[in-house]
């Protein structure tokens, strides 16, 4: 699946979702995963302040919402689809397919080929998917263009995990992929290609790019493996590079007072330590030939995948020490980024940092004034944005377990979802996290609501459903 708007000069007509009713990409405007003008309802669940709710194939990703219009990638019965939904009563409106010779692997309870969520500026939607490349419809579901790329090879083919922006009549696209990484601008109207830049230090991530407007021009910033960085949108010129990032990068940033906030984490550290081979491989190796073929391995087929580097079909030494060298450099770390970073940004372009209670999938969340954390085992935390001070650190939700979800805030409050399908509705600011709503929808939620308007979005493992005032 990553800025409170009203706190920032107006972006451009790609971010022009603060206007009310809109929500037009992963996490909304500018991925921030906050409305300025938003007043959702706090009670949802899936019994309680219900509009309408609608079966939709299962895929990670998230809705996005333009007027009347609710649009979200699918993956079912081996097809790629972008669908559109009303906003009114949840009918499906329109759906296209994407048609592929081949899938990218992916792990098949956790990865999804329909992980990217669709980005619309009101007259165009554009959806990524790893096993296609871009697809451009109008709203009405009348194809414009599309842009067919290589089948995505993620490491250890987990499948594809980031979404495209629309940044100034462009399509912003970063594929950070095992080997050939990249960001790119396509012409939004038709498609062309307008400039690429390669990612040669980057392996596989899975966040998004975002924008930052500072010091009169904007910069398209990209996290990754082990690094962050600036790029001009007009050129792809990368401008600056930050290092000291996690080895493997599954979230995106996001900007407010000033800063940029960056919150990751990934094994390999002092809280979730990479074994040892000769650990692994003795206990692991039955037939002690010096490495681990799948049927010796105790974890599954797809993290075997995972650990089986060169993909010669066994896990080596050498697979093992590419895997935990990278671990041993990344630094799991939220941070605050100064702005005016050039080349290889120093120090002292770091505002501040903090190295417990960090998120590996959730994307961080900054809102009036405070950063805020969601991670595993519903531990939440809160800062002052400006000094990095914690408010409260890992203070524990009713609502535990793994988080795919990104937090997402409107009106004073902030809605986080579990894996496992429990919402938790917490009111923003205090020294404590105060609960104000919770509930249990039975099925996991892996994508991010949208809040629009006086309603919320959700979508669940098997619908799409709608919360708001109730009919009089």
């Amino acid at each position: 699946m990553k800025t409170a708007l009203f706190l920032l000069p107006v972006l451009s007509l790609a971010l022009a979702a603060a206007e009310p009713g809109n929500w037009p990409a992963f996490r909304g405007p500018n991925s921030s995963g906050i409305s300025a003008s938003a007043k959702p309802p706090a009670k949802i669940g899936p019994k309680e302040g219900v509009l309408w709710s609608v079966d939709v194939p299962w895929a990670p990703s998230s809705p996005s919402v333009w007027g009347e219009r609710i649009f979200l990638t699918t993956f079912a019965d081996e097809k790629l689809e972008t669908r559109a939904y009303s906003t009114k009563d949840g009918a499906l409106l329109w759906k296209k397919i994407s048609q592929v010779e081949k899938f990218e692997e992916f792990h098949r309870t956790e990865g999804s080929p329909a992980a990217g969520t669709p980005a619309t500026d009101g007259k165009h939607v554009v959806s990524y998917f790893g096993s296609f490349g871009l697809a451009c419809f109008d709203v009405e579901g009348k194809e414009l263009w599309q842009r067919r790329m290589p089948v995505a090879e993620t490491q250890g083919n987990f499948g594809s995990g980031t979404s495209a922006i629309l940044v100034d009549g462009k399509v912003i696209l970063c594929r950070d992929v095992a080997s050939g990484s990249q960001i790119s601008a396509f012409d939004l109207h038709t498609g062309k290609t307008l400039w690429e830049t390669p990612r040669v230090d980057s392996i596989t991530s899975y966040g998004a790019p975002i924008v930052w407007e500072h010091d009169g021009f904007k910069e398209i910033v990209m996290a990754g493996s082990l690094s962050m960085k600036g790029y001009d949108p007009k050129t792809g010129e990368e401008r600056w590079l930050l290092r000291g990032m996690p080895a493997f990068s599954c979230t995106t940033p996001v900007v407010g007072d000033g800063l940029l906030f960056y919150a990751g984490w990934s094994p390999g550290k002092a809280d979730s330590p990479f074994p040892s081979w000769a650990a692994t491989v003795e206990k692991q190796d039955k037939n002690h030939d010096g490495k681990i073929s799948l049927d010796e391995f105790d974890s599954g087929p797809a993290w075997f995948r995972v650990q089986d580097v060169d993909r010669d079909g066994f896990i080596t030494k050498a697979d093992w020490d590419m895997i935990g060298g990278a671990m041993k450099r990344g630094e799991n770390v939220l941070i605050a980024v100064k702005p005016g970073a050039k080349g290889e940004a120093p120090e002292s372009q770091v505002a501040w940092k903090f190295t417990k209670g960090l998120p590996y999938v959730p994307c961080p969340l900054y809102y009036d004034g405070r950063v805020y954390l969601i991670r595993d085992g519903g531990m939440m935390s809160s800062f002052d944005a400006k000094t990095g001070k914690p408010f409260y650190s890992q203070e524990r939700l009713p609502a535990q377990g793994s988080y795919y979800s990104s937090p997402v805030a409107a009106d004073g409050r902030i809605y986080l979802a579990s894996l496992q399908g429990k919402l938790t509705v917490v009111k923003a600011g205090g020294d404590l996290p105060e609960v104000v709503h919770s509930a249990d929808f039975g099925e996991r939620i892996a994508g991010t609501p949208a809040l629009v308007g006086d309603r919320v979005y959700l979508r669940t493992e098997k619908k799409l459903h709608a919360f708001g005032p109730q009919p009089k």
